[in-house]
């Protein structure tokens, strides 16, 4: 059995224990003893799956600085002309920016049609405290680092972006020494990507421990009370992933989305089960170079970038999110409302990027800016830890079909490596720079 399968298998078996564990719990009948020991060995704090997933994920975020350091060093000193990087970022940001906005649009779009919130009834006093975003000129400062070091160690990926961009450059232009230099990050990212392919054989056991925890401690019943917004959330979420990325892929750079979501499946398996486009860029960046055949001085810039600022699957849920509360208070959208709510929860994604919790921030942001009560938030609580791992791998698709999109426009993308079914899964990085389109 393939890697692939088993992550995938690992994923649909620890959905289906940790919902049976959740009967467990809940259950009158069943024996108190049996009930402790689920729960304090298997899937309570501490217990056999907590420790196995925390580790997991630790290890994951292990390799997350180093990755896009080493990547994103290589890719600009491979660049050479400095002056193909600035269309690069152009492209990236702009296809960042536009299928942000697509998709706040297409949630306000399917809420105002569905009417999620019109028979919910609220019920106590829900109450929310939002931490306040900082000012984007803050955002924007924040950007350079003072200090790489402490950037590095605090996990600041904007700034680490940026000082790698800043080495990489120096790198291309130093001549003699500039190459030297090059060469030994060339041999840091072999390393590096090696450690991945470690991990990957480790994968179906930490998807596993996770999923099954999760869905014991969560359970599915809090959606049986929200289901109209649970659903409406989840639809455009698949509409988005499934039809809108397809449709900008195939019109964009000709390729086929079909031979892109079989290849990234691995990808969907650990956002799902981690809820974090952070700790998935490793797997993501490994996927989008080594199986797709995305060069690595593009991927190496988008992905990381991608990573830290596309936040599509969470515009969804802000969008959906923001017509509830509205229908739940009975408040009135106007257009105006309405076109406010798409440029507040796009400019989000990137002035809030490095906040944690940035997808309660950003709605906070945005129900402000509609005149809603920030703590209608408190509604939706209890279903979006699910949905939050719904929209991380639409994010991470987002950050897929966009390196895709932007190599493709920039012929840094072998497509013999994308067609081929096997490409990646035997040793070795990808070498091979581009196929003309």
């Amino acid at each position: 059995m393939s890697l692939t399968n088993r992550i995938l298998l690992a994923m649909v078996a620890g959905i289906l224990l940790g919902s049976l564990f959740n009967v467990v719990l809940q259950a009158t009948t069943v024996p108190a003893g049996l009930r402790d020991l689920v729960n304090n060995v298997l899937v309570g704090q501490n217990g056999l799956f907590d420790v196995v997933g925390r580790i997991f994920v630790s290890l994951l975020k292990l390799l997350v600085v180093p990755l896009v350091l080493v990547s994103l060093i290589c890719g600009a000193s491979s660049l050479g002309d400095s002056a193909r990087m600035g269309p690069i970022a152009i492209k990236t940001l702009a296809l960042y920016l536009t299928t942000t906005a697509i998709a706040v649009s297409a949630a306000l779009l399917f809420a105002t049609w569905v009417g999620p919130g019109t028979t919910v009834d609220m019920v106590g006093e829900a109450t929310f405290q939002a931490s306040t975003p900082p000012p984007l000129a803050d955002v924007l400062v924040d950007m350079v680092p003072s200090n790489p070091v402490r950037a590095m160690a605090d996990g600041k990926m904007l700034q680490i972006i940026v000082f790698a961009l800043l080495v990489g450059y120096a790198i291309s232009h130093a001549g003699e020494q500039g190459r030297r230099i090059g060469s030994f990050f060339r041999d840091m990212e072999a390393v590096v990507m090696k450690m991945v392919e470690i991990l990957m054989t480790l994968a179906p056991y930490g998807v596993f421990a996770l999923l099954a925890r999760q869905f014991a401690t969560m359970g599915l019943g809090a959606i049986v009370d929200l289901a109209a917004y649970f659903f409406t959330v989840l639809g455009v979420l698949l509409f988005h992933a499934l039809v809108v990325y397809s449709l900008l892929l195939r019109s964009l750079s000709g390729l086929s989305p079909r031979v892109l979501f079989r290849k990234i499946r691995p990808v969907w398996a650990f956002a799902f089960s981690t809820a974090s486009s952070g700790a998935t860029l490793p797997v993501t960046l490994n996927t989008v170079e080594r199986r797709l055949g995305v060069h690595n001085s593009v991927a190496g810039f988008t992905v990381p970038l991608g990573a830290t600022i596309n936040m599509d699957g969470t515009a969804i849920m802000q969008g959906v999110a923001t017509v509830f509360i509205a229908q739940v208070y009975g408040v009135d959208l106007s257009m105006t409302d309405l076109l406010l709510v798409v440029l507040t929860a796009t400019l989000a994604s990137i002035g809030t990027a490095a906040v944690p919790g940035v997808g309660l921030i950003t709605l906070a942001l945005v129900l402000e800016q509609a005149g809603l009560p920030v703590a209608g938030i408190a509604l939706i609580i209890g279903v979006d830890r699910l949905l939050d791992m719904v929209r991380t791998a639409v994010n991470v698709t987002g950050d897929v079909t966009v390196s895709v999109i932007v190599a493709s426009s920039e012929r840094e993308i072998d497509q013999q490596v994308f067609l081929d079914p096997e490409a990646g899964q035997q040793d070795g990085p990808v070498t091979s720079t581009a196929a003309t389109l």
